[in-house]
């Protein structure tokens, strides 16, 4: 190719490149005459490069007269400084109207390093400002917003993350970048990676969401709510929307939640007391009062609720607990009455009548279900178990077992407390209809 087709080349390539920017770009030589403009220029202004390319300066066209002096003198000046200078001016557009402008300019040195011209970007005030708040909303939401915020990208993986979501997180923003949200919650995962396809595949929800979760952290697993925002994030630069991934805000909502959800709890088991005390009370027979109580407290609480009685002695070194009622039965034959529950010493219910209270216990994680829960004579899904005494008129009857599955959490000390109560009507109803049976020499 001839030197003179080269140059051609580069001429065409510079003005393509021009006329791609997305800002106005005029250049001026070292006399002040215009030799570049670019198609934003002629957008923002509406003279055409034909007639922009050879004036000298803006005087006479695109300034007003009384400004134009100042504008060239300013716009030349940054020939004999280094770097950029600001400036704000307002511009007359080729139908007469104003428009106030933003520039950037700076000079050009030739090839002896002497001033050549200067070039100057322009872009109207309004929209650079919209520009600059949302780069410093950017930059304040990423610093330390009140909210947790965490850029996700298409490979659901986070890509930058603020301050408030590190520590929501227990760790420090850079440790998150990149990982998978599978290593970075215990729980909840699942909810998360599926609120997040959603919004890439179809767009922004109309409403936050609550999603609950547990977080690994240095200090152990946190269980947490987070009331979470999407946004789904897509390419400014693309003629069609390209996905470049979520925005996804969020805020740690956890005590209020929690306290809503115990007292709507509260609310419920006070609910099942009454409604049981109501059936109880149209049983002509005590047994299946107690029976009937037993049912109505395994609703949102256990799988299982087994009824032993201490069978009396004239011994007092020895114990026997009598299963009299399971719900739902889980007796081999439920006909069959009343059988011995040989606990073993130890034994949770054993350790229920010892304290005179409440025992817990969780089966180990790989034994749950298994030969955990028949040595100690429970059914065989049990994962959890709480234990608490039978009392009435400051006399020990037996014990009362909920169970809990692998699928539910293990009992707190709110369930032991709503587990005395029903123990305590349970006891009234068995001491009612004197049972167990007792010798007529210990009633003496």
């Amino acid at each position: 190719m001839s030197a003179s087709g080269r140059g051609e080349t580069t001429d065409d390539l510079l003005a393509a490149l021009l006329d791609g920017m997305d800002a106005a770009l005029c250049a001026f030589d070292a006399d002040g005459v215009i030799t570049h403009w670019n198609r934003e220029a002629e957008r923002i202004l509406g003279w055409s490069a034909a007639e922009a390319v050879g004036r000298k300066g803006f005087a006479g066209w695109a300034v007003r007269a009384a400004d134009a002096q100042d504008v060239e003198e300013r716009l030349m000046a940054v020939q004999d400084v280094p770097g950029r200078q600001v400036h704000e001016f307002a511009l007359v557009t080729k139908e007469g109207g104003r428009v106030l402008v933003r520039t950037q300019s700076a000079g050009v040195p030739g090839a002896d390093g002497k001033p050549a011209g200067v070039y100057c970007a322009f872009s109207e005030v309004h929209a650079q400002i919209d520009l600059e708040r949302s780069i410093a909303l950017s930059e304040a939401l990423m610093d330390d917003a009140s909210w947790g915020v965490v850029l996700v990208d298409v490979d659901l993986r986070p890509a930058v993350v603020n301050a408030h979501a590190a520590r929501a997180f227990g760790s420090a923003r850079t440790a998150l970048l990149g990982r998978p949200l599978g290593e970075l919650l215990d729980q909840g995962v699942e909810e998360l990676e599926g609120a997040l396809s959603h919004v890439l595949a179809e767009g922004s929800p109309p409403a936050p969401a609550e999603l609950w979760v547990s977080v690994r952290t240095p200090e152990g697993v946190r269980r947490r709510c987070w009331r979470s925002g999407f946004l789904r994030l897509g390419s400014p630069l693309a003629e069609e929307p390209v996905p470049l991934g979520v925005g996804w805000l969020f805020q740690d909502v956890t005590e209020s939640r929690q306290a809503a959800l115990d007292t709507a709890q509260l609310r419920f088991r006070a609910g099942q007391l009454h409604r049981s005390g109501r059936a109880a009370a149209e049983c002509g027979d005590p047994a299946e009062a107690a029976a009937v109580r037993l049912d109505f407290a395994l609703a949102g609480f256990a799988e299982h609720a087994l009824l032993d009685v201490l069978e009396q002695s004239s011994d007092p070194d020895r114990r026997r607990l009598v299963r009299v009622a399971a719900s739902p039965p889980v007796l081999p034959d439920p006909g069959a009455g009343v059988s011995a529950a040989r606990y073993a010493p130890g034994h949770p219910a054993m350790q229920a009548l010892d304290r005179i209270g409440s025992v817990r216990t969780s089966a180990p994680r790989d034994e749950a279900g298994g030969s955990w829960a028949r040595e100690r004579q429970w059914p065989q899904d049990a994962a959890h178990v709480l234990c608490t005494v039978l009392r009435s008129r400051g006399r020990t009857l037996g014990v009362l077992t909920f169970v809990r599955g692998a699928s539910r959490a293990a009992f707190e000390q709110a369930d032991a407390a709503y587990a005395e109560e029903v123990a305590a009507r349970v006891a009234a109803d068995l001491d009612l209809g004197a049972w167990p049976r007792h010798d007529p020499k210990d009633l003496a």
